[in-house]
């Protein structure tokens, strides 16, 4: 993994999502590079099903929003997907490096699905923080919070119109 050449690019983007599978690690995260001493608001979005936790770093200033979602349930990705497109200018995903190691291919396809710019993320002993931008194969589709799939209204019909109009242009 490369150092922290990639978080001072990241922390200065809209906003990051980073997936919560592991509060611990989260809270960690966003102490290091949002907490006071950093003179910098948190631009970090947090999804993830502690929502408690949660809460509490956005009080504290940590982060900057939250939305809960089961990471393995696309049902819940979907609706984190659509949440995000309406409120949130997502810029990149932040991955906990050791959970997308250990993912199996239906969860490394959700992480995949949530952006085109991924992140892994991992903490070494001394508590630095180190990124690799993941080259795996994104997919565009319900489960993306940058995509126009995301942008469907209520009228599905309309929707789906106004994305065939779209490509053909």
């Amino acid at each position: 993994m490369n150092p922290n050449s990639a978080i001072d690019m990241l922390l200065n983007v809209d906003a990051l999502l980073l997936v919560d599978t592991n509060t611990e690690f989260t809270k960690s995260f966003a102490e290091c590079h949002f907490s006071e001493a950093h003179q910098r608001p948190s631009n970090l979005i947090v999804a993830g099903d502690n929502t408690r936790i949660l809460v509490k770093m956005m009080f504290q200033e940590l982060i900057k929003d939250y939305c809960y979602c089961d990471i393995s349930n696309e049902i819940s990705v979907s609706e984190l997907a659509s949440y995000l497109h309406e409120h949130h200018n997502v810029s990149a995903v932040l991955i906990n490096a050791h959970d997308y190691t250990l993912a199996d291919d239906e969860q490394k396809f959700i992480f995949n699905s949530l952006h085109p710019v991924r992140y892994l993320v991992e903490e070494n002993e001394l508590g630095e923080f180190y990124f690799e931008r993941l080259l795996d194969v994104g997919h565009d589709n319900h489960l993306s919070c940058s995509s126009k799939v995301a942008e469907v209204t209520n009228d599905i019909s309309e929707s789906l119109c106004k994305m065939d109009s779209e490509e053909q242009f």
